[in-house]
């Protein structure tokens, strides 16, 4: 076995801890990774505290790895040791039924493999993510990282960075086209810089009016504090199609009517609680209500492609793995600009 170092939570009201633990050993079409950078997602704190239900602990989160590759399988091809390569939150899948042979290995029908708290197909143990200090995962799994990007900056781009971007290519933007992407935080900051690098007008909708001068520097066209209803009054029945960043608890029926004729709202962020969508503002304007989730591999391998062509990364703030509670409490309070990114190097160092 591999033996890794990593901080774990043990049940959901626990901080989470420095924890060791073996990984498998690599098989023939394995990368191993020793992981640099380590985005922190709003999900990893909803899995750690268990308040979507489905946790099994100890719980080792994070989804979005990048690092340099130290050791390959005798079968790889795709890399070598000394490639940066990236994890993002699919590990496996069954690859054989219809949507892993489209490249949409997050819709399997047997229940694509989580980078964490799933189980590992090679030995039915379940899987850690990446608040640890290497990764064991086969090559079909593991993304090219593109080496002009800084790499803390790419590590979001993983989830935050393909959920958004396989959500407005699904749904086919078009430059010009008028997008408004409701939140500005570590999805929403990402949704702005790619609808613009494909060419829309971005409306930034915010509660927070301190963050008009970021949604600009962001690349917004506009932005409109969502506090005072009026100010939505001008957009009524003029976007093409709103992507819905937020993970709270918020009034979905104020944005529905922005949408034009056969406009298209997105949800990307998942409150813990349902929403409450109104009937009427669905019919009234035969406007779709929908969700997505991230791509499959080959589309997350475009988006980072896409990213480096356009120079596109997150805004990140880098702290130690030690720091992770006090980063899940300011992740609550939405005391982020816009997405923390774990640096592994104490890690390493004390391992």
């Amino acid at each position: 076995m591999f033996q890794c170092f990593g901080y774990a939570a043990d049940e959901p009201q626990a901080a989470l801890s420095p924890f060791s633990f073996e990984r498998r050993d690599p098989g023939p079409s394995d990368v191993v990774i020793k992981i640099l950078y380590c985005g922190v997602c709003h999900s990893d704190l909803h899995v750690a505290r268990n308040e979507w239900g489905k946790t099994t602990y100890p719980c080792v989160p994070g989804h979005e790895i990048v690092g340099e590759v130290i050791a390959v399988g005798q079968a790889v091809r795709k890399f070598k040791a000394g490639d940066l390569a990236g994890v993002g939150c699919l590990v496996d899948s069954d690859r054989t039924c219809q949507h892993c042979r489209a490249g949409l290995q997050q819709f399997c029908e047997s229940g694509s493999v989580p980078t964490y708290n799933g189980r590992d197909k090679h030995n039915g143990k379940q899987t850690f993510g990446g608040y640890s200090s290497h990764i064991v995962v086969d090559q079909d799994f593991t993304l090219r990282i593109p080496p002009n990007l800084p790499l803390a900056g790419v590590a979001p781009l993983l989830c935050a960075g393909i959920t958004n971007y396989s959500a407005m290519r699904h749904w086919d933007v078009q430059p010009d086209d008028k997008i408004g992407v409701i939140g500005l935080g570590g999805l929403g900051h990402v949704a702005v810089k790619i609808a613009r690098a494909m060419g829309a007008h971005v409306t930034v909708l915010t509660t927070s009016a301190g963050k008009i001068e970021d949604a600009f520097r962001l690349g917004a066209n506009d932005v409109v504090v969502t506090t005072d209803p009026a100010a939505l009054a001008p957009l009524a029945n003029k976007l093409d199609l709103v992507i819905d960043t937020i993970s709270t608890d918020h009034d979905v029926a104020m944005y529905l009517d922005l949408l034009g004729l056969d406009g298209t709202y997105v949800q990307v962020g998942i409150p813990e609680k349902p929403l409450s969508v109104p009937a009427f503002s669905v019919i009234a304007r035969r406007r779709n209500f929908t969700g997505a989730r991230i791509g499959g591999l080959p589309e997350t391998q475009e988006m980072l492609d896409f990213c480096a062509e356009h120079n596109i990364v997150a805004d990140v703030e880098l702290i130690s793995p030690a720091e992770i509670n006090s980063a899940y409490e300011r992740m609550v309070k939405n005391d982020v600009k816009y997405r923390f990114v774990i640096d592994m190097a104490s890690l390493h160092a004390s391992g």
